[in-house]
């Protein structure tokens, strides 16, 4: 139990430490690594990640909220969809053998870096639509309705946030500012980890000790990323996580492939 405990508190320090020195969820490393570090069930694992998820982003939302960063009615909007989907991928998760979650799981990293490598461009491409960031009305809810629904499933299948999806639909979708985004963000991450909270306590069960252990290490990781930010480049540190990301998510793919393919024989 000492070791599970020390590597459960080593698997959260990675999630702490992209979180403090990026500036976007490291949830998509530490469920990988308390399956494969702290032996902890992917079901179990993503439950956690969750819970972690949801409380560094409602530390998060309300930061930005005080400086005025966050629209609610988009967080509203977003979240409302957003919870039935997650609680659909709480239900979904158990459905699937561990193995196919895990190769989807490393797709899904891949398709994370994708989607952040063309961050540059969607800023451009968002420039002079604002009036969803502004005023937000009725056809602003229908546009992402169902993006929400996307983003809860996601949340709930895997225990990630989602924000890498997030982002980007705020900023292409309804024009917003990269700053105003990413705070909006926060606040529907945290609402969307609830309902996919709820669904893995209805449909599994979680270690409350180990999630404890996640947490420090993860608020553990946060001080040190912090620092982390402030010594090298974002340049430097955008290449350091895009290697490690790749690396987690080529090793899921083939390891688990490999399993698969010796379960049929």
């Amino acid at each position: 139990m000492i070791e599970q405990a020390v590597c459960s508190l080593l698997a959260g320090v990675p999630m702490g430490l992209q979180l403090g020195a990026t500036g976007t969820g490291g949830a998509i490393l530490g469920v990988p690594l308390m399956v494969y570090l702290a032996g902890i069930p992917v079901q179990e694992a993503a439950a956690m990640a969750l819970m972690v998820v949801a409380i560094s982003s409602l530390v998060g939302a309300w930061e930005y909220g005080r400086r005025g960063l966050v629209r609610p009615k988009a967080a509203a909007a977003f979240s409302w969809t957003g919870m039935i989907g997650a609680w659909g991928g709480a239900y979904g998760h158990r459905l699937v053998r561990e193995e196919v979650v895990l190769v989807l799981f490393g797709l899904l990293l891949l398709l994370v870096r994708a989607l952040i490598a063309r961050q540059g461009t969607l800023v451009l491409q968002t420039e002079g639509t604002t009036s969803c960031a502004t005023h937000f009305p009725r056809t602003c809810w229908l546009k992402v309705g169902g993006m929400g629904l996307v983003v809860g499933v996601v949340n709930g299948l895997f225990g990630v946030g989602g924000g890498f999806m997030i982002v980007p639909a705020l900023m292409l979708i309804l024009g917003f500012p990269t700053r105003l985004a990413v705070g909006t963000s926060l606040a529907i991450i945290a609402l969307i980890s609830i309902g996919g909270v709820a669904g893995h306590l209805q449909f599994g069960r979680v270690n409350w000790p180990l999630t404890t252990f996640v947490l420090l290490g993860s608020l553990i990781g946060m001080l040190v990323g912090v620092r982390m930010g402030s010594w090298l480049s974002p340049t430097t540190m955008g290449r350091l996580t895009a290697s490690i990301t790749i690396t987690v998510a080529v090793s899921l793919i083939a390891i688990n492939l490999a399993k698969l393919l010796l379960l049929q024989d």
